[in-house]
């Protein structure tokens, strides 16, 4: 069945527009959220809590726990006699991306699924130890203060995404021969104009939660502010979903997922309503209960879209687990995650950084971001793909193509 499109500035419009009604109806004023460069800070957050901390920790385990229990305890399946390892490696890298695929596929069922060829394994392309150099040098520069590179210090962020998105691609390359950036250049080369509208929507939303600021943003001009802002943030969907495709190639991180719990909607539009309606309140409310309501910063925007395309009888990014399958669930989330781990990272000792202020649970501090607060890469990486897939000419999410 053909899916249905539904048109993207309606999208669009609502998710801009919810924040600001709900803090136009409760009198807030409306300047302050529209401010730029974003540098007021008027939102005092609520001082650490246990009780907090607890009550979600144990929510984050709940959610995640099982998923990471089940691929831990699920065993790889043995070789068979015969087979040699480039065999197996292709073979581990196609079964993955045809899970992947199989969100573009409303009647997709698993016999429908081509049986795996083999493929042999490349070697480590030369562009990906550049971009191995660029990543070390961009690092390097990053965490010193060298007199002589002078201005230039503050926009180290960007080469160091340049070459981790190089050498991720290098590494899904080397072990099946496929890559995003090699696959379908032109869709991968979009993928940065797209990522920086989609991150700046997430500076907008922090506006009515200021969960993070920019240290520093107040010395540039609105223009300066701008452009420094867009270039590092053109990379994060393309860090993101290249990560993903690599991850797939790796079975072992998601053995067991492919055929597990599936959990069936019986009246998915009538769910799809509900859901949209409460996402949206919730999205209205960030700005009026900004220290209870900000998670739902990173989980609102995709229950919106994913409520519109289940009432307008698309597929989405779920549709996977009512076949028992979980890993275009799981994977990129454990890619977003990954990606949060190299954020955080580069971003703690950068010239020009970002800090967190995170109502009742900021403590236990990795890097500069506490604990618990990891927990939002997981929903963001399903965004991400739900983004891509949206505005994708395809109507699909990305896919592991050569």
């Amino acid at each position: 069945m053909k899916q249905k499109r539904f048109r993207i500035p309606f999208i669009a419009l609502l998710l801009v527009g919810l924040p600001l009604l709900g803090v136009f109806l409760a009198g807030a004023p409306l300047a302050r959220y529209l401010e730029f460069p974003p540098v007021t800070r008027y939102v005092k957050h609520a001082p650490f809590s246990w009780p907090f901390f607890i009550g979600t920790a144990v929510f984050i385990i709940g959610a995640v726990g099982p998923l990471l229990i089940r691929v831990l305890r699920h065993r790889v399946a043995p070789i068979a006699p015969g087979f040699n390892g480039s065999r197996s490696i292709a073979s581990v890298a196609i079964n993955a991306r045809d899970a992947t695929a199989r969100l573009s596929s409303p009647k997709s069922d698993a016999s429908d699924a081509p049986a795996p060829s083999p493929l042999t394994p490349h070697a480590f392309p030369w562009w990906g130890w550049l971009g191995l150099g660029i990543t070390s040098l961009a690092w390097v520069l990053a965490w010193n203060r060298f007199p002589w590179l002078g201005n230039l210090q503050s926009h180290t962020f960007t080469p160091l995404w340049i070459g981790y998105i190089l050498v991720i691609n290098a590494l899904a390359f080397k072990r099946t021969g496929h890559c995003m950036m090699l696959g379908r250049p032109p869709y991968f080369l979009s993928l940065f104009l797209l990522s920086a509208a989609f991150w700046w929507f997430f500076e907008y939303l922090n506006r009515f939660v200021q969960n993070w600021y920019y240290v520093g943003a107040s010395e540039f001009t609105a223009t300066e502010y701008f452009w420094y802002a867009t270039l590092p943030f053109s990379t994060v969907l393309p860090a993101v979903l290249s990560t993903r495709d690599w991850l797939a190639t790796c079975h072992r991180l998601s053995a067991g997922l492919d055929h597990w719990w599936s959990m069936q909607v019986r009246q998915p539009t009538l769910v799809g309503w509900l859901v949209l309606v409460l996402a949206g309140v919730g999205l209205m409310g960030i700005g009026v209960w900004p220290d209870y309501l900000y998670p739902l910063l990173w989980v609102s925007p995709l229950l919106i879209i994913t409520s519109l395309q289940a009432v307008s009888g698309e597929e989405t990014v779920f549709s996977c687990i009512s076949r028992g399958d979980w890993r275009p669930i799981w994977l990129p989330a454990f890619a977003a995650l990954v990606c949060g781990l190299f954020w955080e990272l580069w971003n703690y000792r950068s010239l020009a950084h970002w800090e967190y202020a995170v109502p009742f649970v900021h403590r236990f501090q990795i890097f500069e971001m506490p604990l618990l607060g990891y927990a939002g890469y997981l929903p963001f990486g399903l965004e991400c793909v739900v983004i891509a897939g949206l505005l994708s000419s395809r109507g699909e999410p990305m896919e592991l193509r050569a």
